[in-house]
């Protein structure tokens, strides 16, 4: 089968191009890089020839909130219409678990307003909704960063490793079109100050996590249900601490 992987160079887009390939399919890893440009649409119609299933890993480069609107806006379109021009079958993509209860961020209403662009459109398709990546821990803490201090809630959170998601994405990818959302996440449950503690702790850094319960998660208020999946989860399988031991500075 020929999947077209949006963003397929990236984190999570390498490592599932990967897999797909491992499996015998025809897997395209589709990035401006590589000449195609879901946001301007340069190069899309001649990459979906054949296709019969997009998936769509793409993040935006920036999360100001009119860039990052823009971004999954135009791209989403643009994926959409070629796609029906194509024949394509089946459109996954890859969201973020509890995206619906964080819209005071900019970011997340983008990621809201490219779901409901796909399951507006005449294409089927599946959403993949992950929870936080492990390697994206780094970045929780540069945003939080004020100094020394590093200021987060403690609300629960479910991370996930981004192989494991690679590796989700491969079963959805594959089975029939859900025409709605499914949730994928990690083991362990733990509240987001200590998962950043535990993450500086092994790295060596020195900064100081303060748990502040009014801390902001890139500009959204959190509580307990705020990042954890709902019922019935895809759960992986690898533990925060395993992931951790192989990982310390």
């Amino acid at each position: 089968m020929k999947i077209v992987v949006i963003g397929g160079t990236g984190l999570i887009g390498s490592k599932l191009v990967r897999n797909l390939r491992q499996l015998g399919h025809e897997a395209v890893a589709a990035s401006p890089s590589a000449g195609v440009n879901a946001v301007t649409g340069e190069g899309l119609a001649a990459a979906l020839v054949g296709a019969q299933v997009v998936v769509d890993v793409a993040n935006s480069p920036s999360f100001e909130d009119n860039a990052v609107l823009e971004f999954f806006g135009k791209s989403t379109q643009n994926l959409l219409a070629a796609e029906l021009e194509a024949g394509v079958k089946h459109h996954v993509a890859l969201s973020v678990v509890g995206t619906e209860r964080l819209l005071q961020s900019g970011y997340f209403r983008a990621k809201m307003a490219q779901e409901e662009l796909i399951k507006n459109a005449s294409v089927p398709y599946t959403i993949v909704r992950a929870t936080q990546f492990f390697e994206f821990i780094n970045s929780i803490a540069y945003v939080s960063t004020e100094g020394q201090t590093v200021r987060l809630p403690s609300a629960s959170v479910q991370p996930i490793v981004s192989g494991d998601v690679a590796e989700a994405l491969v079963e959805f990818t594959l089975a029939e079109p859900k025409n709605g959302t499914v949730e994928v996440a990690g083991p362990d449950r733990l509240g987001l100050d200590e998962l950043v503690r535990r993450f500086l702790q092994v790295q060596n850094d020195n900064r100081e996590v303060i748990t502040d319960e009014s801390a902001r998660y890139f500009g959204a208020d959190l509580n307990d249900q705020s990042l954890v999946p709902g019922d019935n989860p895809h759960i992986t399988s690898t533990h925060f601490e395993d992931w951790l031991r192989s990982h310390k500075a």
